[in-house]
């Protein structure tokens, strides 16, 4: 008797599960094949020699972080969404340089900006430092450029020598702080923002409210603005040997200069001795083939990560590890509620790594590098708790503070053991603030209405459909005067001071790390560097392994993030981004920053410590 064909839906359903089969198949295959690409461009990256006499390349990409944001890695090789290659460590750099300054392999400093973005005065002020002992080894920096902006021309004006294309220029502006203001928009759309804060210098909630800015603010940004930029150019005219005065010379009159120019933007440069010589790259890479020491013909180099890895491989196979660690610990973004990725700050990640710390026998001092603006009150409570158990235990905590810690960022920095800031930090922004929108008339506007009954006066008052009650009003702001009254307090206990005293110097006001200094606010001026070494006096230690600490990865995550590293560049013309120009978004993101700053705003009781003048 023959056997029975399969009905068509069984064959349906078998040919369905032999397509499944095949496609799970494919991807067994493709992740085998992506991982051998990934062990064997690991291993090449390693043994990457260092020539017996070059130069170190560096050539920092895209913004310098304290941490880079975690990107989801299939977002990364498939969407090209690679935010992590667009961000460069500033502790790599300055560990390069550090490293180079003693190495006798390494004759000279080549430093290319072309691909550097920006990170803020604090980062360059870092890395200036670190340049500085560099040049104080008596190896020359040579500095080469198609153009220069302002961020980048002062790490260029620290070389002996500047390189400067003939279609290039100097780009030197000045800082700004500018905000866009959305009240007439808002009250365009009918949405009725309701705002509560303590502090006239709170300047968080004004594009919400005002359609300029506050005498207050204005005033405060602008001592902030002038400070920051002394410091600049004072810094630049000394490093260039121009007389005082010169780069506000050169910003002021730059139409002038440039019409006598005769629009000639590199011949302006050379001419204000802002470079030493114009260079097509071609000319570039002959005069570097002269004066670098090479093999047939041409300078050898090696560039910034492949010289890590090599050092760093070096050190973990050769040096014994030390019994007594400093945990060095990075809180940057904005503070939230909850497990969030890197780049942003979550209360109870970060909770959590200090959880972990205090159980360790090895650790005996922690290092917190804080680069944030603030965010939730309830978050940054969290943070400042976890702190305080761990000191409980005898571990001392210092607070390194990056290019800000305001705010929520100052809320967890202030019962540090010793806190240590750079001259350009923006820290202080001791202000609290609480904002609800409610959208009853613009509903309203379309025909759609709120109605139905409580059994309080205040039930429901949470709608974003009904108007804000005087009721609801009182309650969100007498929360709002509370989470000011407890800043205050913990600043006051924190810094030896009182809350009258704190007072004076809160209301919101954001202040440089110099002048904080003056205020008590902060211990002492350095680096991170400074502030690891103060860690480990406060813990008597002679001998110390500083242990990086970050939110831990699983091995799957860890392994495509390696992947996602080494292959990404194969389908970045995919991703979405490469559709606008950077120029474009970098314009919308500082455009739309204060409606950006509202997806971050998760605090259970809506409460903030956030500074808006903060991400200069």
């Amino acid at each position: 008797m023959s056997e029975k064909k399969p009905g068509i839906i069984r064959r349906f359903f078998r040919f369905i599960g032999n397509i499944v089969t095949g496609i799970r198949y494919l991807f067994s295959l493709l992740f085998v094949g992506l991982f051998l690409m990934v062990i064997v461009g690991m291993f090449a990256e390693d043994i990457q020699p260092i020539p017996d006499k070059g130069a170190l390349y560096l050539a920092p990409s895209g913004v310098l972080v304290d941490q880079k944001t975690y990107t989801d890695p299939f977002d990364q090789i498939f969407m090209g969404n690679s935010q992590q290659d667009s961000e460069t460590l500033v502790r790599d750099v300055i560990e390069a340089l550090d490293t180079a300054r003693i190495d006798s392999r390494i004759t000279h400093l080549l430093l290319d900006t072309d691909y550097m973005a920006g990170g803020g005065i604090s980062k360059l002020e870092e890395i200036s430092t670190a340049l500085l002992r560099f040049k104080k080894s008596g190896k020359p920096i040579i500095a080469v450029g198609d153009n220069f902006n302002q961020q980048q021309y002062f790490l260029a004006a620290h070389a002996d020598e500047i390189l400067l294309n003939p279609l290039g220029s100097v780009s030197i502006t000045g800082f700004g702080l500018y905000n866009s203001y959305f009240k007439e928009a808002l009250d365009k759309l009918n949405i009725n923002m309701h705002v509560f804060r303590v502090g006239d210098y709170k300047s968080a909630v004004e594009p919400f409210l005002r359609n300029n800015m506050s005498p207050n603010v204005k005033q405060e940004n602008r001592e902030l603005v002038d400070s920051l930029w002394q410091f600049y150019s004072s810094q630049v005219e000394h490093l260039r040997g121009l007389p005082d005065g010169a780069i506000d010379d050169f910003a002021n009159n730059l139409h002038l200069k440039l019409q006598a120019a005769n629009g000639d933007t590199s011949a302006l440069a050379k001419q204000q001795n802002l470079v030493d010589q114009i260079a097509t790259r071609t000319q570039m890479f002959a005069y570097l083939n002269e004066v670098l020491p090479g093999t047939d013909g041409e300078f050898d180099s090696i560039n910034m990560k492949a010289y890590l890895n090599h050092n760093r491989l070096t050190s973990r196979t050769s040096a014994a590890a030390k019994a007594h660690k400093v945990a060095l610990v990075v809180a940057k973004g904005s503070i939230v509620d909850g497990e969030q990725p890197e780049g942003t700050i979550g209360g109870d990640t970060l909770a959590s790594i200090f959880a972990r710390l205090r159980d360790e026998d090895e650790v005996k001092a922690v290092v917190l590098r804080i680069d944030s603006g603030g965010g939730s009150a309830f978050a940054s409570d969290i943070i400042r708790d976890a702190i305080s158990a761990t000191q409980k235990k005898g571990i001392p905590v210092v607070v390194s503070m990056g290019s800000y810690a305001a705010s929520g960022g100052y809320w967890i920095a202030a019962d540090a053991d010793r806190v240590l800031a750079l001259s350009t930090t923006l820290t202080g922004s001791i202000g609290v603030f609480g904002i609800v929108p409610t959208v009853e008339d613009s509903l309203a506007a379309l025909g759609v209405y709120s109605d139905g009954v409580g059994t309080t006066n205040i039930a429901g008052m949470m709608r974003l459909d009904r108007p804000m009650s005087k009721q609801s009003e009182m309650i969100f702001q007498a929360g709002v005067d509370n989470i000011y009254t407890r800043f205050i307090s913990l600043v006051a206990d924190g810094r030896n001071s009182t809350p009258a005293a704190v007072h004076e110097i809160a209301q919101g006001r954001v202040w440089t790390g110099e002048k904080a200094l003056g205020l008590g606010l902060v211990d002492q001026l350095g680096d991170l560097n400074d502030a690891i070494k103060v860690a480990a006096e406060l813990a008597n230690l002679a001998e110390y392994e500083v242990d990086y600490r970050r939110k831990p990865l699983t091995v799957y995550e860890q392994l495509l993030m390696e992947m996602s590293s080494n292959i990404s560049a194969s389908f970045t013309g995919l991703g979405i981004n490469s559709w606008l120009p950077n120029s474009l978004r970098q314009q919308a993101k500082v455009i739309l920053k204060p409606l950006q700053v509202l997806d971050t705003l998760t605090d259970p009781r809506g409460i903030y410590l956030y500074c808006d003048s903060c991400p200069l």
